[in-house]
């Protein structure tokens, strides 16, 4: 599996991680699988809800009811819900022990590094089908 995503909604994910340094920012990308590929169509940029503010440098929440919104409006353009973004603020593209026990196999994870307000790197994750790990998987940035 690879997660290709055109420029211009990479430009829209870094400036929301960016902007909502340094706090982790997070968002839904909706698209299709075309031959092993889950190709970036749209995306919904969410806001954190996570309850306390305080844990939002390391901790993000979307919530059901924006999780169903982004799924009525893929299935009306023919797509889906194909994976999720979120910023690691001052840490590594890499995910936690919390990521891996609330993720989902089959999704694409991209995750990127926000360091000082900037975002420094991003790749992507998938979730084994048994949930042990993730794997790293490649990221095309298209123009």
């Amino acid at each position: 599996m690879a997660l290709r995503l055109p420029a211009a909604h990479w430009d829209r994910i870094r400036a929301h991680v960016e902007a909502g340094y340094p706090a982790e920012a997070c968002g839904i990308l909706l698209g299709r699988e075309v031959n092993g590929v889950k190709v970036v169509e749209d995306l919904r940029l969410v806001v954190n809800r996570w309850e306390n503010p305080a844990e939002q440098t390391h901790r993000f929440l979307i919530p059901p009811e924006e999780v169903r919104a982004a799924e009525r409006a893929a299935t009306a353009a023919g797509l889906e819900i194909i994976g999720f973004f979120h910023s690691h603020p001052d840490h590594p593209a890499q995910p936690s022990a919390f990521d891996r026990e609330h993720a989902w196999p089959w999704y694409a994870y991209l995750i990127v590094s926000v360091e000082s307000g900037r975002a420094v790197d991003w790749r992507v994750w998938e979730l084994w089908d048994d949930r042990s790990a993730f794997v790293e998987r490649s990221l095309e940035i298209t123009a």
